[in-house]
């Protein structure tokens, strides 16, 4: 439950912030820009008040939270793509392999890790910063790969360990499939995460 709320509102809240900034920017001059950008904010905080609600219903109610969480999919991440690339980032989508039947709770993992690393790329790697999102799977793994060009993250703790919540949310995604991520400053300049979830059987 707390991963889902700090991804939920992470995300909407970074996405917000930076397209009210871009209003500010052209109020004056581009009254047609500025109502694109409210009706985006407008759209994005009604998505996220809805998710919340669910989420914080749940826990009144006292429920089975797994059964009943809300599952974007990475059938819907064209969505977020757009979402994004309003709020300012150029964002690349490249979609590869054949479609596999995943369960609720990989798909909702793999969504998740794309929209977790979008919300990092958009607090660390600046305004001029290009990102291509990679998504390819096979018969084995969903392989997810976030990649910008930006001015990355501040240098983690010397041990090693994921820093932030956004990146140990991540971490604990993938560790619950049996799969693998790294994530760190790419040659040159810019960010990459990249994570390998294992397909598991359909409904488990």
């Amino acid at each position: 439950m707390a991963r889902e709320l700090h991804d939920v509102l992470a995300h909407s809240l970074s996405t917000m912030v930076l397209q009210a900034g871009a209003s500010r920017q052209v109020l004056r001059s581009d009254l047609e820009a500025v109502e694109e950008l409210l009706l985006s904010i407008e759209r994005t905080g009604r998505e996220a008040l809805g998710e919340v609600r669910r989420l914080l219903g749940l826990l009144r109610a006292g429920d089975d939270v797994d059964g009943r969480l809300p599952h974007p999919t990475l059938a819907s991440i064209d969505g977020l793509i757009e979402e994004t690339t309003k709020a300012g980032l150029p964002v690349d989508l490249r979609v590869e392999g054949d479609p596999v039947a995943l369960s609720p709770g990989l798909d909702l993992s793999a969504y998740r890790i794309v929209q977790e690393a979008l919300t990092n790329v958009l607090k660390h790697a600046g305004p001029s910063a290009r990102t291509e999102v990679r998504v390819s799977t096979d018969n084995h793994a969903v392989i997810i790969e976030v990649l910008d060009n930006g001015l990355g993250a501040r240098a983690g703790p010397a041990d090693g360990q994921p820093s932030g919540h956004g990146l140990l949310g991540m971490h604990e995604r993938v560790a619950l499939y049996g799969g693998s991520m790294t994530a760190g400053p790419q040659a040159g300049s810019g960010y990459a995460l990249r994570a390998r979830l294992p397909l598991d059987p359909v409904g488990t």
